[in-house]
């Protein structure tokens, strides 16, 4: 297919939208930010299972949107920046390095795809591509104060010209919680084939998560699932105002069960057998 076959209404329809809204705003963006992350897997399975990932956003369109899969960061954020462009939304795509939970390293330049968006006069990061410490809505670059989602706190620090996100490191842990560094990026405008070059890194890799792991995660209306390897994690977020926590239950899987958890849990159908995998990550030889 080509870029003249990318529909917005059949993307929309995609992320449970059932009309193009009539004008962007801040209500708009939030509100396709988590439908997105509702709907469209953060996933690697075509690594896994014989494929390539090539950054050509027809491909990613039928990929995501016609072939109902997920994917990564250059993946889900590639083609949400181009819907939210087509919304009328103004859009920068940054560039990223993200601290890697297993090793505790940043990774190289480019290695994570993250959106700046602009609307009614102010800088908004979004980002549909990062999986479980990800947030569920927009974080405003305006601020450096803590943003609470739900039971989680994000916060945004300036460090000359670098930016860092980070999480509180305790869900439900409250104003005295340690905070968390997950990933740094700069405002400095890039476009999609810049990370062409850390696309093909991801998935050849030992020191990235997405050559190590066969992994795909949802966020749902009550919690998140999180596949990795041959295990299936259920996470399910409290209820606000209860003074519940979170509470994660992990289930093993034969590798006959996990296509059907796939499917039935994911909505994902792979075209090709997947093989699983969860090896360990091996740090990068260099310090970012």
């Amino acid at each position: 297919m080509d870029s003249a076959d990318m529909d917005v209404k059949k993307y929309l329809s995609r992320i449970g939208w059932n009309s193009v809204p009539a004008e962007p705003s801040l209500e708009v963006l939030r509100s396709v930010h988590t439908s997105h992350l509702l709907s469209v897997p953060f996933e690697d399975l075509t690594v896994h299972s014989g494929g390539r990932v090539q950054l050509h956003l027809p491909l990613l369109y039928d990929k995501i949107v016609n072939r109902r899969r997920g994917g990564f960061c250059f993946e889900n954020n590639g083609l949400f920046s181009w819907l939210l462009s087509k919304l009328g939304f103004q859009v920068t795509q940054l560039s990223g390095h993200v601290k890697n939970s297993f090793t505790g390293r940043y990774g190289p330049p480019f290695d994570h795809l993250l959106l700046m968006v602009v609307v009614e006069d102010r800088r908004w990061l979004c980002d549909v591509g990062f999986g479980a410490d990800g947030f569920s809505a927009p974080l405003s670059l305006e601020t450096s104060d803590p943003q609470e989602q739900g039971h989680r706190v994000y916060r945004i620090r300036r460090d000359g010209d670098t930016h860092v996100v980070a999480l509180q490191q305790e869900e439900n842990g409250g104003a005295e919680a340690d905070w968390r560094d997950i990933y740094k990026f700069t405002l400095e405008p890039r476009s999609l084939e810049d990370f062409t070059e850390m696309c093909q890194y991801h998935q050849s890799s030992p020191s990235s998560i997405f050559f190590c792991k066969s992994l795909c995660i949802i966020l749902k209306p009550w919690g998140r699932l999180t596949y990795i390897g041959r295990r299936l994690t259920t996470t399910t977020f409290p209820a606000e105002g209860t003074g519940d926590v979170v509470k994660s239950t992990t289930t093993d899987l034969t590798d006959e069960e996990i296509l059907g958890i796939l499917e039935e849990k994911f909505g994902i159908v792979l075209d090709s057998p997947l093989v699983p995998k969860d090896e360990t990550i091996t740090p990068p030889p260099e310090i970012y």
